[in-house]
């Protein structure tokens, strides 16, 4: 008997398509995603819970975009670094994020992943040790009154000071007027507050740029309040796992845009990876409507996307970011042999406005072959002058195998969106952490939604052994 014919599905047809072009997957969504980045798969993954209806594109064969996971023969590839040495092991073993970034344990991003679940499809483990750079010395944060007794960091009566303020942090609750013990922290400067326990400079340093994560001093003239509740995330994800507040998925970042678009996936979303954008559609009022991919189009009431698939009209850059990704053979010296660790080097501390991040994770995270380290050194960059502008940090890792740099414009969206109905997420920044791409991610959900995100979870309930 004679095989039948396949019956190939007939491609939708509407009266808004031009003629010549088909339509793209089905046709008409609610919104059109563009690039696998997770941003965009966090909103992709966040809309069609809600019911939207979602087309999500990217241009390459892969997941996670600027912030995917390699193996050996693509991150290769992508450098044009010829064949891979022997000595780096099986190409299966690798998994290395392109932007390497540590997760806080109890901040914003915990939170996601546990309010959409995304926690099912991931395992984390902690990362073993955080560290500061001071005075040419890698040494370790302090962040319980206990541990802060004991750090060299710090003289004797300072530390007492330290133990002090961090004591008053622990127990202050914006809405309870008994904890604040007379400090008006929507009016006190965070420089007011370090003075008003007697602290000094180099100790404001350490906290501001090693536990509240801030990058610059530019917070120090600012009201003091939300560089507290930064300080608080920190203290409550520290000891939440006790040798550092961080956490990393095992098999590398590119496992988290992969459960968002998972998410989105299961709710009904269309993916179709190896497709680039032609041309983003705009309609007589200037509003985004669409895109076209080759001779097909699809249609939209909004298009989401990172600054890549934009026109330039729509983008502004914001500075640039250089990363050097290093495979060395043994743990980053000073910092107890841990598997993995981060090392924050406080601009001021090499003469720099912008703070250099180290960061290493190893086997023990299933990223790297079983020996093999793989570290990060980036920063935001000042001179133009990368190699210079990371050598702080690669001083700090001893003997390197091989290395890869990049250096990335940033850019960030020139308007809201509500509008032209092109809602741009901000290029990844140049810490070693998520925290400010957070707020960049809640504020593209609230343009995308009119929305807050509801973030009343307790990063606590992690259901699982980190």
């Amino acid at each position: 008997m004679a095989d039948e014919p396949v019956q190939v599905p007939e491609k939708p047809l509407f009266d808004w398509l031009p003629e010549g072009i088909e339509a793209l997957a089905d046709g008409e969504y609610d919104a059109i995603i563009m690039g696998t980045g997770l941003k965009e798969c966090v909103i992709s993954g966040l809309l069609s819970v809600h019911g939207k209806k979602v087309l999500h594109v990217d241009r390459n064969g892969y997941y996670g975009a600027e912030c995917a996971s390699l193996n050996l023969t693509n991150l290769f590839e992508k450098f044009q670094a010829g064949e891979v040495p022997s000595y780096l092991g099986s190409n299966r073993d690798y998994n290395v994020d392109l932007i390497p970034k540590f997760i806080m344990a109890c901040g914003n991003l915990t939170k996601m992943l546990l309010h959409t679940k995304v926690t099912r499809y991931l395992d984390f483990k902690s990362i073993d040790g955080s560290y500061v750079y001071k005075g040419g010395k890698v040494l370790k944060v302090p962040a319980t009154p206990e541990e802060a007794l004991k750090s060299p960091l710090m003289g004797l009566f300072e530390k007492r000071r330290f133990r002090k303020f961090l004591i008053y942090i622990d127990q202050y609750k914006e809405n309870v007027p008994e904890t604040h013990e007379e400090r008006e922290l929507t009016k006190m400067t965070m420089r007011q507050l370090y003075e008003d326990f007697g602290l000094q400079p180099d100790t404001h340093e350490f906290i501001s740029h090693a536990m509240c994560l801030m990058t610059d001093d530019g917070h120090l003239d600012q009201p003091a309040l939300d560089t507290v509740k930064e300080l608080q995330v920190y203290c409550y994800s520290l000891a939440r796992y006790g040798t550092s507040p961080y956490i990393y998925p095992v098999y590398g970042l590119g496992g988290l845009p992969e459960g968002f678009s998972r998410l989105c996936a299961i709710h009904g979303g269309t993916f179709m990876l190896n497709r680039d954008v032609d041309e983003i559609v705009f309609d007589s009022e200037g509003k985004a409507c669409g895109v076209k991919s080759g001779n097909e189009m699809a249609k939209a009431q909004m298009v989401i996307g990172d600054p890549s698939y934009f026109p330039r009209d729509k983008i502004r850059p914001t500075g640039q970011v250089v990363r050097c990704i290093c495979f060395l053979n043994h743990p980053i010296p000073n910092t107890n042999d841990n598997q993995s660790a981060q090392i924050i080097i406080p601009g001021p501390q090499v003469g720099r406005k912008n703070d250099i991040f180290v960061c290493s994770v190893s086997s023990a995270h299933a990223v790297s072959a079983r020996g093999i380290f793989i570290a990060i050194v980036s920063t935001k960059m000042e001179t133009g002058k990368p190699e210079e502008e990371i050598a702080p940090g690669l001083m700090l890792l001893g003997h390197i195998m091989q290395r890869f740099t990049t250096v990335a414009t940033t850019y960030e969206p020139i308007s809201d969106g509500l509008e032209d109905k092109c809602f741009i997420s901000s290029s990844f920044d140049g810490a070693s952490h998520f925290e400010s791409d957070v707020n960049d991610l809640l504020s593209l959900y609230k343009r995308v939604t009119g929305e807050d995100l509801d973030m009343t979870i307790n990063a606590d309930s992690v259901d699982a052994d980190y």
